[in-house]
């Protein structure tokens, strides 16, 4: 790969053109139409937080460097930013009055409500940018490279630059825009945001059965994601029917993988509703992320609630309680030893060879307090179960 370091570009000529589009996804271009300042392998814009935007804008006035640029060269006269977007797209969004930065006595200025000193300033303000040539594995392998530092780019970021192409493009346009009407409805059931790529990484898992890398290299060079978007709905749209409720915890669950187990079978929404919300507020179960799939699958495996159990204390005062009604009566401490006909009808147990145990079972409506506990030998406990 060559590269060519030029610094007579100023930023006046970086933002000849500059139109910021608020739709993610979308181009953006600078130099008069020959620069493509948003490339399709590059990540969305996410300095807009008046943290990072303004602070590129005060490092320009400050005289602060901006650090190194890289443009993929494409053409004669043409280029695609390779790094540097978020800068870039920051000075452009300033210089056409899309945020303000803060003067003295806390005052906003925009880039026309600034003197005309500091407007010239920023625009005569000459980045450094290195032109590169290469291949599109060698600009894609640099990029990669170039993006270690500062705010790396997440692990789909880097997915959308190696398989960039018509699938990517169309993704993104799906589901990477934020302004999308459907992102709320999505962001009850993925965790993460449009802008970082987590819901179109979510949507590329499902249809994959977690397989991505494979899928966008199959469909790099298809624009048609039907079959992506239908599957992505068909998940949604079970969910969102099976539990009419929606919880704070239902966030980030592996709902492609439950619908794949479940979606076959049928639930009385009104049912599994009263079921969600009598585990929500049922005080012992302690993973409430479970709840989902134990109720799709039909309240059977209830190690995926985490059941509270008794704590150290309650433990030693149901062993001394037991202990000492055993050894006035002359039987095992623990009640199922006691009524048997084994040798163990009379052993004293130690603490620590016995488990404490729900005198009626959690699952059977009992609590777990005192009231409903005791200790009974580890032999004992096991086989006893949910019984």
């Amino acid at each position: 790969m060559n590269v060519t370091l030029r610094t007579d570009f100023t930023v006046e000529q970086i933002c000849n053109g500059f139109i910021y589009n608020e739709f993610e996804g979308k181009g953006i271009n600078g130099l008069g139409g020959n620069l493509v300042i948003q490339p399709e392998y590059q990540r969305n814009y996410i300095y807009a937080d008046n943290k990072r935007d303004v602070g590129v804008i005060e490092s320009i006035l400050s005289g602060y460097p901006l650090g190194l640029i890289y443009f993929n060269k494409t053409g004669e006269n043409s280029y695609e930013v390779l790094d540097g977007q978020q800068r870039i797209t920051s000075i452009g969004r300033y210089v056409t009055n899309k945020f303000a930065i803060k003067g003295k006595n806390n005052i906003p200025y925009n880039f026309k409500g600034l003197p005309k000193d500091k407007q010239r300033k920023i625009l005569d303000t000459r980045l450094t940018v290195y032109i590169c040539e290469g291949s599109e594995t060698e600009i894609k392998e640099w990029f990669e490279t170039i993006n270690i530092v500062g705010v790396p780019l997440n692990e789909q970021e880097l997915l959308n630059a190696i398989y960039s192409g018509p699938f990517v493009t169309a993704m993104r346009s799906s589901f990477s825009n934020s302004n999308n009407p459907n992102v709320q409805k999505w962001g009850a059931y993925i965790k993460g945001s449009a802008n970082r790529q987590d819901i179109l990484r979510t949507a590329i898992k499902w249809v994959s059965k977690n397989k991505i890398n494979e899928y966008m290299n199959d469909n790099r060079n298809n624009g048609d994601i039907t079959p992506v978007i239908s599957y992505f709905n068909s998940v949604i749209d079970w969910v969102s029917s099976v539990f009419p409720d929606v919880y704070d915890d239902m966030q980030g669950l592996e709902w492609g993988d439950l619908y794949e187990k479940y979606h076959s079978q049928s639930y009385n929404p009104s049912t599994v509703a009263n079921q969600v919300k009598e585990l929500q507020q049922d005080y012992f179960v302690k993973n409430k992320k479970g709840i989902y799939e134990y109720v799709l699958g039909g309240c059977i495996e209830k190690k995926l609630l985490n059941i509270r159990i008794f704590d150290e204390p309650a433990k030693k005062t149901m062993y001394a309680r037991q202990t000492a009604y055993a050894e006035s009566n002359n039987i095992s401490n623990c009640p199922l030893c006691a009524i048997s006909e084994g040798n163990n009808s009379k052993k004293i147990w130690k603490s620590s060879d016995m488990d404490a145990d729900h005198v009626t079972a959690w699952s059977k409506g009992g609590s777990t307090d005192i009231s409903n506990g005791q200790m009974l030998c580890k032999s004992h406990n096991r086989a006893k179960g949910n019984s």
